[in-house]
């Protein structure tokens, strides 16, 4: 699995709603499913068991299928159906909910799976890249602004970072992989991946150097209130870098960056 950077990184906690073209089905115990079943004589709800109906149904396939996309195209349909079939015979779910079904097959990946030889070996790094732009995209986090200035200087106060923006390592460079590209082992250094929802709802991704990230991540845990520029001269010097001043020189420029981006929601006086 992927290293989750800072506190609010990995906050998966997904928003208990209803997609409208899925809301004929609705789910009950882990093992049976209701079906509501409209006609002439008035609408009705008719219960089977889980894994039979969602079988003839194929509604984890097709949901699975649009909620990971990429790994559904590696495989090909035959391969990736005897994935999904697996994961509903062998996985018991915890909740109810359909737009939670994709963390319970990550779940399922991380515990249950029984690899095969022909599995690529970042299947579950890349589930977890194509699983949390849906975790952010319905997660109900908001940003406190009380006290947060969005234009403030970012050197001179303390930079804060959004509820919305999560930042994770990967060993493999999971937003590279498609059909033509394919690694079969791990970098020579992390993937940091910085994934973040702006004001207009849309989920975007940024990949970040291994400076960026530690930035990032120190923002994150700045239990000391220090500011920006204070952040940075500290993560020059343990990184041994040379020039100090153009480490914070350029590490403002992507403090600014990030704010654009509004993983970064502005700062607060240190006063």
């Amino acid at each position: 699995m992927p290293i989750s950077l800072g506190r609010s990184a990995c906050k998966f906690e997904l928003a208990e709603k209803w997609v409208s073209h899925l809301s004929r089905f609705v789910y009950c115990e882990p093992f049976e499913v209701t079906v509501k079943v409209s006609g002439r004589l008035g609408s009705m709800l008719l219960s089977f068991p889980l894994i039979r109906t969602m079988a003839k149904l194929r509604g984890p396939l097709i949901l699975l299928s649009n909620m990971f996309p990429v790994l559904k195209k590696l495989y090909g349909p035959e391969a990736w159906a005897g994935i999904i079939r697996q994961f509903m015979i062998v996985h018991r779910a915890t909740t109810p909910y359909f737009l939670q079904l994709p963390r319970e097959f990550l779940a399922f990946l991380q515990d249950e799976y029984e690899a095969k030889e022909s599995d690529f070996p970042f299947l579950l790094e890349l589930a977890h890249y194509e699983y949390i732009e849906l975790a952010l995209s319905i997660s109900e986090a908001s940003n406190d602004m009380q006290g947060v200035n969005p234009d403030a200087d970012l050197r001179a106060n303390i930079p804060v970072k959004s509820e919305l923006a999560w930042a994770f390592a990967y060993q493999y460079p999971v937003h590279r992989i498609d059909t033509d590209f394919q690694p079969d082992r791990p970098g020579d250094t992390p993937t940091y991946l910085a994934v973040y929802r702006g004001s207009n709802d849309k989920v975007g991704f940024l990949e970040l150097n291994p400076i960026t990230a530690g930035l990032l991540d120190a923002i994150d845990n700045n239990d000391q209130k220090l500011n920006g520029e204070t952040l940075l001269r500290n993560l020059a010097e343990q990184t041994n870098y040379p020039d100090v001043e153009a480490f914070v020189t350029h590490g403002a420029v992507a403090l600014d960056e990030m704010r654009q981006l509004e993983i970064l929601t502005g700062a607060r006086s240190p006063d």
